[in-house]
């Protein structure tokens, strides 16, 4: 007498899982079994105690149809994708324009930089797109954006910092667990050298100041490590800045541990402070801006002579305004230590202008400057002057190859 389908079901559902576990002499007793009650054949019945409980789907006229091996079938309409090709072009132009950042972070700005390149013609956005790009999650930004990604990668390069001198004993050592200052003015900061390897003669660096609680970062090439050029950077920063510095942590250089910026942080009341030696995460504030925002944009060429200094400074000049009122950030929170698993939470992305904005230690004046010159500014014509200049760094780096090339032959 042969079973019915419900039969041969709950046969199956009762059998396969002592099929799975068993070892292969056992198996050929258990299929025996199996296909003279069933009556299947010998290579079907294998393959379903094999794939019991196992789905995999099959696409007919437009839909998906689910089956599910040892218990019904399930159809599953096929949905189309939301985020279409004309969405996935302007979201590409958008990322571009906000410096090719992460899903996290470029979501949230969305709000903000879409009206803004509305105003200024950059992007043409009917009523759905424009809501489509409002809603659209990080995960999905990360996803259409996957292949893009590939293109842009940087390599690593090595510290050039000498020992400062004796006077570092006299300024205090603070380290990265004592940074807490939720405060604006407390900042980092540290050298870049443009040396592409080759430390012989003289070439550019750059000043690089960040604030450890707006993230506010300021930028200032300078022709060598000489203490008069780095002092009068620092000055030239100090008035670009949005609030007062009230705190100076540096590395061991002796660029900055010297009489010069030991005085000037003594007569202004600056608490100036050092890192430990060869403890770059004393720093990890500055040091991270050192690739974000110098090595991102200046790269890793040799920039040794004057025409190379301005147009590094020219480059600054917009990339402070682009970084600091258009890229958000996101600072660590909390981290965790399970085992050997780290559980990091970060806050909401904002830019540095905003954090600005939400302090209430800057004076309202200073915040009334900022809003007015944000209601001006286009990241996507800042942009284009970052690029051409980019290009201008590159394309007289060949000159100087070329030079270079003639002189030896």
């Amino acid at each position: 007498m042969s079973l019915n389908l419900k039969e041969r079901t709950m046969v199956t559902k009762e059998i396969y899982g002592r099929y799975q576990r068993a070892r292969k002499k056992d198996k050929i007793t258990i299929l025996d079994e199996f296909c003279n009650l069933t009556k299947y054949n010998r290579s079907y019945a294998s393959y379903i105690l094999r794939n019991y409980g196992r789905k995999f789907y099959l696409r007919k006229d437009g839909e998906l149809i689910a089956v599910l091996i040892g218990g019904p079938t399930k159809s599953k309409k096929y949905k189309p994708k939301l985020y279409n090709g004309t969405t996935i072009n302007v979201l590409k132009k958008i990322w571009y324009i906000c410096d090719c950042i992460c899903g996290k972070r470029l979501a949230p700005a969305m709000k903000d930089v879409i009206p803004i390149l509305e105003k200024y013609e950059e992007i043409v956005l009917n009523n759905k797109t424009r809501q489509l790009l409002f809603a659209i999650s990080p995960a999905t930004i990360d996803r259409a954006l996957k292949e893009e990604r590939k293109k842009y990668i940087l390599k690593v390069h090595k510290s050039r910092t000498k020992p400062g001198t004796l006077l570092k004993h006299q300024i205090p050592i603070r380290t990265f667990s004592e940074w807490n200052d939720k405060r604006p003015g407390f900042v980092e900061m540290d050298l870049v050298g443009h040396d592409n390897g080759n430390i012989q003669g003289e070439y550019a660096q750059t000043l690089d100041l960040t604030d450890i609680a707006t993230t506010w970062t300021e930028t200032q090439a300078v022709r060598n490590k000489a203490q008069v050029w780095v002092f009068e950077a620092l000055e030239h920063i100090r008035k670009q800045l949005p609030f007062d510095i009230l705190g100076i942590d540096s590395d061991n250089g002796s660029e900055f541990i010297n009489d010069h910026l030991f005085s000037f942080c003594t007569n202004n009341k600056i608490t100036f402070t050092r890192s430990r030696a060869y403890r770059k995460n004393d720093n990890c504030f500055v040091e991270q801006k050192n690739y974000s925002i110098v090595r991102r944009y200046t790269g890793y060429l040799r920039y040794d002579t004057e025409k190379e200094l301005n147009l590094l400074n020219e480059l600054y000049k917009y990339l402070r305004l682009y970084t600091n009122f258009f890229l958000p950030t996101m600072k660590l929170i909390v981290k965790t230590h399970i085992g050997s698993k780290i559980i990091k939470k970060y806050d909401k992305p904002k830019t540095p202008y905003q954090r600005v904005l939400d302090s209430p230690s800057i004076p309202e004046d200073n915040k009334n400057k900022l809003v007015k010159q944000y209601k001006n500014l286009n990241p996507a014509e800042l942009k284009r002057q970052i690029d051409a200049l980019q290009r201008e760094l590159i394309n007289y780096q060949k000159v100087k190859r070329n030079k270079n090339i003639c002189v030896l032959h």
